[in-house]
């Protein structure tokens, strides 16, 4: 998943984890993992002369487990085999698909000082958005007790929050009642290969529910989730950190190129080139083309693998955003091409549409990866 124009969201767990001294790392991979396995490869080659990696451990089928990865708790048990031969005292289990600053250290020392056994960092969250997330009960010692997954509204509303009355708990927020799991574990090592052993297949839904009572299970409270308004000033996530940089591949390409461009609120990566358009409240990826008279408002160009040059002769689309293009609500995926004066901003108010070319999902218009949307398409 590309994300900020030039990254992929699995930099940011990635390099968290470096900047926390935590450099033995296994990528358990599964579905459509081809780009992803090459991009975690060529990037993350680390000092020959250290113990440190970043290992790729693709599904396979072996004599002892002919199935594909059933869910998280069952990627790490079919991968054990890999891990459990090295020294480590814990285990950091994290999702790859999460956009936050989180220092793993002060996880782990959490972990340490109060004897835990599985320790879930969790974030404070409004009954807004609890129905989508994993709930903790907590007891008045600040012991987790129960879980739920996902309830609903009415049930939410039922016991009105993860604390009990009169009890308290450190990093609660005001307005945000509800304690939600990251899916972000660290457990000691024999509970770990206690856990494997037991039937189930998803750490949420039945690995740390079968947990509770039988092992110490704490939180760490974590207010800093961020989500991916990136191009808002003060976002609750940046790229720009003097000391913690998120890495990722590099490329060899030159500065974005703008010629005549009104810009607000914009990400511009390498090697993009605008022409007389204007982007406002948009990310624009690596080797971007945007020309003349575009608008291009509240959107997401992921960019292309390459450069074109004009094929007006074969009768193709040039890659990139043509001339007098109006994008709003757009996601762009990578090699797309659109041709002149199409006008994709969803104006009839669509919640869900298939198109040959293009589809709407969620009232966003989404252009697929090296799609082709003829000039004049309107939508």
């Amino acid at each position: 998943m590309p994300i900020g124009g030039k990254y992929r969201l699995i930099d940011v767990p990635i390099s968290l984890c470096l900047h926390a001294g935590l450099n033995r790392m296994f990528v358990l991979t599964q579905f459509n993992s081809a780009s992803l396995n090459r991009h975690v490869y060529s990037t993350y080659r680390l000092d020959r002369f250290s113990e440190g990696f970043v290992d790729i451990l693709a599904a396979e089928q072996t004599p002892d487990n002919m199935n594909w990865y059933q869910g998280t708790a069952d990627a790490v048990r079919q991968a054990s085999r890999h891990f459990l031969s090295l020294e480590a005292d814990y285990y950091l289990i994290l999702a790859g698909d999460h956009l936050y600053r989180m220092d793993f250290r002060e996880l782990l020392d959490a972990h340490i000082s109060r004897g835990s056994d599985i320790t879930i960092a969790a974030q404070p969250v409004a009954i807004e958005d609890a129905p989508a997330m994993g709930i903790f009960h907590f007891d008045r010692d600040g012991q987790i007790s129960g879980f739920e997954e996902k309830p609903n509204r009415a049930r939410l509303q039922e016991f009105r929050s993860s604390v009990p009355e009169g009890a308290s708990l450190a990093g609660q927020v005001a307005g945000k009642p509800y304690i939600a799991s990251m899916g972000i574990y660290i457990f000691s090592r024999q509970v770990l290969l206690d856990v494997l052993a037991q039937p189930g297949t998803d750490f949420g839904k039945e690995i740390i529910p079968a947990a509770l009572g039988r092992y110490r299970v704490s939180a760490h409270l974590y207010d800093g989730y961020a989500n991916i308004m990136l191009t808002q000033r003060r976002a609750p996530f940046s790229f720009f950190h003097p000391r913690r940089p998120i890495y990722t591949h590099p490329r060899f390409l030159p500065p974005p190129r703008v010629n005549r461009s009104t810009l607000d609120a914009a990400l511009v990566s390498d090697g993009a080139y605008l022409d007389t358009c204007t982007v406002e409240t948009s990310v624009v990826g690596v080797r971007m083309v945007v020309r003349s008279g575009a608008r291009i408002t509240r959107s997401v160009l992921l960019g292309a693998d390459t450069y074109d040059e004009p094929r007006a002769a074969d009768g193709h689309t040039r890659l990139g955003i043509g001339r007098d293009v109006a994008l709003d609500r757009v996601i762009v995926d990578k090699n797309a091409r659109i041709g002149d004066g199409c006008r994709l901003t969803n104006e009839k108010g669509l919640e869900n549409y298939d198109g040959d070319s293009l589809y709407v999902r969620d009232g966003v218009v989404i252009v697929p990866k090296g799609a082709e949307i003829k000039e004049g398409t309107t939508i």
